[in-house]
């Protein structure tokens, strides 16, 4: 038997990868390439270059590699570009779910584990946020996460299929053992901006809003150390494999950070300074974002190993300082 992994050449992706094959399992990797990497796949991992939402392709993977469970981490990210191509981000990240779903049903697979997201809650109207929340969706990106949810429920309803959808706050840091870690182009998110400009790649980092009611006006986020991230990946599997309802879990600390503090972070460990722009809110963005993360440590037996803020940077430094000499080689 096989664990079939999309987007295993991705950040998160990868590190999926190279945690499934030191479990000894046997991984197949489905990635088009268009944002992951082929470098950064586990050698041990049999690397499919083809799109997800290809269903001839799906149906000879499951047929030949006889998979019995699937971890779903294809799909678009990135949320301001979802507001400005919706219809991209839906065909990505629903249409092309859908067709892995129906492929994974139709060769009775047991265990799906789904990459989902906290953008699926909008803004909360409190925090931290528990799974049981309301889902109001800002943009199509955690829209379209949302429906593959749905989609998820409704196929175990009426099949063998067993599943975990798991709701990611703000994932960083990097493979302690530097094997992979983030190399999205053009990357948006806080941590990997901040350390691109701690390393001279970028001129400065923009901070957008100052005067929310936060401990220094700035938006609160929950990092999760991509490491802690993918071993609840594990757990998660282990228990579909033993047997285990269908559930849907929040992966967060339950502790958040300022953008500030963040900075703040970077700047200590990396030695440097940055130059920190102060610019207004923008629209649809969410004040505080922390996840209630008691359900998951329950009910899968996850306890964080890098549960600290400076430690997740310093291995997302390091990782960007290997990432660029391998660039310039």
């Amino acid at each position: 038997m096989s664990v079939l992994v999309t987007g295993g050449g991705g950040y998160i992706g990868s590190h999926m990868v190279w945690e499934l094959v030191e479990r000894g399992e046997r991984v197949i990797v489905l990635d088009d390439l268009s944002t992951g990497f082929d470098w950064a796949v586990a050698p041990a991992a049999e690397l499919i270059i083809g799109d997800v939402g290809d269903r001839v392709l799906l149906d000879r993977i499951f047929k030949t590699r006889a998979v019995d469970a699937v971890f779903h981490f294809a799909g678009s990210v990135v949320v301001p570009d979802s507001v400005a191509d919706p219809l991209g981000y839906y065909l990505n990240n629903t249409v092309k779910s859908r067709e892995l779903l129906a492929a994974a049903v139709s060769h009775r697979v047991h265990s799906f584990v789904f990459s989902s997201t906290a953008a699926v809650y909008g803004i909360p109207a409190s925090v931290p946020v528990f799974e049981t929340a309301p889902l109001d969706p800002l943009s199509p990106y955690g829209a379209s996460k949302m429906m593959t949810e749905r989609m998820l429920a409704d196929a175990a309803a009426a099949s063998d299929l067993r599943y975990v959808a798991l709701r990611y706050f703000n994932v960083a840091g990097a493979d302690p053992l530097q094997r992979t870690g983030q190399a999205t182009r053009g990357a948006t998110h806080l941590m990997k901006v901040a350390i691109e400009a701690a390393t001279g790649q970028r001129d400065s980092v923009a901070v957008f809003g100052t005067d929310y009611d936060t401990s220094d006006g700035t938006g609160v986020r929950d990092f999760i150390h991509v490491t802690d991230l993918v071993k609840a990946h594990g757990a998660a599997l282990d228990h579909l494999r033993g047997g285990g309802e269908s559930m849907v879990l929040n992966c967060g600390y339950g502790r958040g950070y300022t953008v500030l503090e963040v900075l703040d972070a970077v700047q200590r460990i990396a030695g440097t300074s940055l130059d920190i722009r102060l610019r207004g809110r923008r629209a649809g963005d969410i004040p505080a974002m922390v996840a209630g993360a008691d359900r998951i440590r329950s009910e899968l037996g996850w306890t964080p190993q890098f549960d600290d803020l400076d430690t997740i940077v310093g291995h997302a430094l390091a990782w960007e300082r290997l990432l660029m000499r391998r660039l310039a080689a």
